[in-house]
């Protein structure tokens, strides 16, 4: 099948396209947020192609995988059909809902001609999706391997845009994590974090790496800490449970489904986080036990052929 998607979350992408069709994806002059193209840090197998919205036009699609609420209007103006009325289509929703929770309208409720695919079922519980049709298709990851070594005596943060996010991404817990072990914030405009937290460089230090140079930066790290207080599931956190990595992570949204007892520890009170980062960083045989059976729970439940399997049995059903 020939399937367009904009990219807008690369890392979920990568995992998307894996699977056995060919990929769209829109490229504008600009390469601006509806026309990146092609991801230049994210390694993206051939069969994802660059198209213009002059060559959408001539091109015959059979599904429409759409992410954000604007592109419906895009793909009709690009493809010169409607989605879901005379192309199939699906949406696809990464967030968890923001706003006046848990009464937030998704903006594609009660539309009965797509989909809506959650990510999380959480994700599917509190959304008000109306008379729309749902379903969830949890996370798949391509597995960068057990390279956990914990060689360095810190902790691993991964977060884009923290100073701009804040609260939601528990920028303003950082000071608690680094007097318990320093800090490396890794992530999209991360830089002067430290200083913007009062914090001396050597207990919290920026990195913006490609992911290909990512896995194995976190890997070095002694453990991994998830701060977010909001989010759907961020794909750092199973990234690093694939790595082999211990995980500490508050207990929010769907992070209790994605580590079982044994595999980190998860906690809304800080001085049981705190106490989980200290007995990592000082005992690293506890810390490898604990990464092994993060990594054993995370193949098991966010593997790549499962996440493949659950994409290609809805695309078969909504194009059928």
């Amino acid at each position: 099948m020939r399937i367009l998607l904009w990219h807008v979350h690369g890392s979920w992408t990568t995992a998307f396209v894996q699977g056995p069709h060919t990929y769209l994806v829109p490229v504008t002059p600009d390469r601006g947020p509806d026309g990146l193209g092609r991801a230049v840090t994210f390694d993206w197998p051939d069969s994802v192609v660059e198209s213009t919205p002059e060559q959408l036009r001539e091109t015959d699609v059979d599904l429409v995988v759409l992410q954000r609420p604007h592109e419906l209007d895009l793909a009709e103006r690009w493809l010169g059909r409607r989605p879901g009325r005379d192309v199939p289509a699906v949406y696809l929703e990464h967030n968890a809902p923001d706003g006046n929770v848990p009464d937030t309208r998704h903006p594609m409720a009660d539309r009965t001609d797509l989909t809506i695919v959650h990510v999380t079922h959480f994700n599917r519980l509190f959304w008000d999706c109306g008379s729309a049709p749902t379903t969830v298709i949890e996370h798949g990851i391509v597995d960068p391997g057990p390279l956990w070594t914990g060689d360095l005596a810190r902790a691993a943060v991964v977060v884009n845009e923290p100073l701009r996010r804040g609260r939601t991404t528990g920028t303003d817990l950082l000071p608690h994590f680094a007097r318990t072990a320093p800090l490396d914030v890794f992530g999209m405009r991360t830089e002067g974090v430290a200083e913007r937290l009062g914090l001396p460089e050597d207990r919290c230090r920026s990195h913006d790496l490609p992911q290909r140079e990512l896995h194995r930066a976190m890997a070095r790290r002694r453990v991994y800490v998830h701060p977010i207080r909001w989010t759907s599931l961020g794909l750092s956190l199973l990234e690093a449970m694939h790595l082999g990595m211990p995980v500490v992570a508050l207990d929010t949204t769907e992070a209790s489904e994605a580590v079982p007892e044994g595999a980190g520890v998860l906690s809304n009170r800080l001085d049981v986080l705190t106490d989980a980062v200290r007995d990592f960083i000082a005992d690293p045989a506890h810390a490898r036990a604990v990464g092994e059976r993060a990594r054993t729970a995370a193949l098991a439940r966010y593997g790549l052929s499962r996440f493949l399997d659950d994409w290609e049995r809805l695309t078969k059903e909504v194009t059928r």
